[in-house]
């Protein structure tokens, strides 16, 4: 099943949002906008510019942002920051038959692309069986009527509802039954259910408009534009100049945004920032941070509290090795010791680790083996200011435990392509923390053999990136995927959290600041700390399309 891996934004120094500004259609300041204009809500997301011009639902890495949720939807929504049920977009309703092999979805009735085609439950069978959505252990998929599918498994899907349901983005059998080569498709024309359909595209922006088919009318604010920056410090200058409405990005000082009462802030911590490494010498990655014993020494010597304030500014919280969301999953958490990394660093700790290893220390306070010195590349994106001061302090205080780690920067394609193929030793990353009060997904998702490939080669489905592989830890996933026995799921738990916390493919280093910025004087509706009903922020998937459909301009 495809998901959609997402990145914060950092503030980076750069000047050009004026420059930027005049590219734009409908850029004006928002107090004087009026007339064709005036409901047309300008979005940055992150993206880069120029934008790539890529729509495909496959594309997890390159797609842009509003693909996910604004026209593709999966069937149901499920709230990062609610306990309560999944809300229905194409879904209706769903039931796992007794023992957990069945799944039987309803969807709406009288559904439309937005082409006009009727969207029916054999859309969504389609959708199960078509490119990276095939799940090994899938038997069938079968529509039994317009609005019923049933999908049916070798092994219990219990625990995978979220991914299944809320991660899988639903396509239309007559357009993609015509593409061989889904992975490399860019589908310039998307035909997707979501509340919006593509009206133009620039490389410095693209606007989406209200889709006249979309199930629960065409939303109230009609047109939604996408803007690519190179810069955050641009993105802020625009949000507070009126040029933009709605940002996700990282600002040390919100309240320099925010202090006119027309924009506010939400600050929802819950995505880890961890450094990824390529961990796994039989799927080819090389360098010493294979070796889990220099994963554990750097563990233990990186200053996370030092990390968080210089970095992040303070506005981070304390990430767990179980990669569990505190306290939202305390219920799943094995051992109170996993619930967060050490904050403090442990040179003498670190050393031992090392040593014990068969590290030697040479003259110039460095570690190596064998005569060869040990040294780690590790990499973060330009702009990105936060990863790259986090990834400085990194280096300077893995060298006080004599690691020698050479941090630097590289530009975004940069970034993403050597991550995706496993050409790379070290770099800071974001994970995305799963959609409901369970860490399954990120299990599945982040720690799974089926979820990686070897070095060379993305995964298909999944992002273990890491390339991390654990007979114990795949066993246990099976076991969590297959029951409902919440004794059984928190043992299958306990043995991928002991594992993970150990092996360390993903440094954990802080739970991420989530700051989202909206304009509250041009538009109402936005999600607030009584009615969280999605997370506010515009790289998020589904939950930036239920936000958008919740909006009114104002008058």
């Amino acid at each position: 099943m495809s998901s959609r891996r997402v990145r914060k934004a950092s503030v980076a120094i750069a000047a050009g949002a004026a420059a930027v500004s005049l590219m734009l259609t409908g850029c004006g300041p928002s107090d004087s906008s009026s007339g064709a204009n005036a409901s047309v809500l300008r979005v940055w997301a992150g993206s880069a510019n120029p934008i790539s011009e890529n729509f495909n639902p496959f594309a997890v890495d390159t797609a842009v942002h509003a693909t996910f949720g604004a026209i593709y939807e999966p069937l149901f929504f499920f709230n990062q920051l609610s306990s309560d049920p999944p809300v229905g977009l194409i879904g209706d309703s769903y039931e796992y038959s007794e023992d957990g092999k069945t799944l039987t979805v309803e969807i709406k009735p009288d559904l439309k692309w937005n082409d006009g085609e009727d969207l029916t439950a054999a859309d969504v069978a389609f959708t199960f069986g078509y490119g990276s959505n095939v799940d090994e252990k899938m038997v069938s998929a079968e529509a039994t009527s317009d609005t019923t599918v049933v999908l049916t498994y070798s092994e219990p899907r219990f625990t995978s509802a979220s991914l299944l349901l809320g991660s899988t983005w639903i396509i239309p059998e007559h357009i993609w039954s015509e593409i061989d080569d889904y992975a490399s498709e860019t589908n310039p024309e998307p035909v997707g259910s979501g509340p919006y359909k593509l009206k133009t595209f620039s490389d410095a922006a693209y606007t989406v408009e209200a889709n006249e088919y979309f199930r629960d009318g065409e939303p109230a604010v009609t047109e939604v534009q996408y803007i690519g920056l190179d810069s955050n410090q641009s993105a802020q200058d625009m949000l507070s100049t009126g040029q933009l409405d709605w940002v996700g990005q990282f600002i040390a000082n919100p309240d320099s945004v925010t202090g006119n009462g027309k924009i506010a802030t939400m600050n929802n911590q819950q995505d880890p920032t961890v450094i990824l490494t390529c961990s796994n010498a039989d799927l080819g990655c090389s360098g010493p941070q294979t070796d889990p014993a220099v994963r554990q020494a750097l563990d233990l010597a990186i200053d996370r509290s030092t990390i968080a304030e210089k970095a992040f500014a303070g506005l981070v919280a304390e990430s767990s090795p179980a990669f569990v969301l505190l306290p939202r999953d305390e219920q799943w958490l094995s051992d109170a010791a996993l619930a967060t990394s050490p904050q403090d660093a442990d040179i003498a700790a670190a050393q031992k680790v090392l040593e014990s290893a068969g590290y030697t220390k040479g003259g110039d306070g460095f570690y190596g083996k064998d005569g060869t010195a040990l040294e780690i590349d590790l990499f973060s994106p330009d702009g990105w200011t936060d990863y790259n001061d986090a990834a400085k302090l990194i280096s300077e205080q893995a060298a006080d435990a004599g690691l020698r780690v050479n941090y630097r920067t590289v530009s975004d394609a940069e970034y993403w392509t050597p991550i995706s193929s496993g050409d790379f030793q070290m770099a800071l990353y974001g994970l995305t923390q799963s959609l409901v009060a369970d860490p399954f997904s990120n299990y599945d998702q982040y720690f799974a053999s089926k979820s990686t490939a070897k070095v060379g080669e993305d995964p298909v489905s999944g992002q273990n990136y890491a390339r991390y592989q654990n007979a114990d830890v795949d066993a246990a996933v099976e076991v969590a995927a297959g029951t409902l026995d919440e004794a059984a799921k928190k043992e299958a738990y306990a043995t991928i959290q002991a594992q993970i916390a150990q092996d360390l493919p993903y440094i954990p280093v802080v739970l991420n600041a989530s700051q989202a910025f909206f304009n509250v004087d041009r538009f109402s509706g936005w999600p607030t700390e009584g009615d969280l009903y999605a997370n506010p922020l515009p790289y998020l998937s589904a939950a930036s399309a239920v936000v958008l459909t919740h909006l009114t301009p104002a008058k």
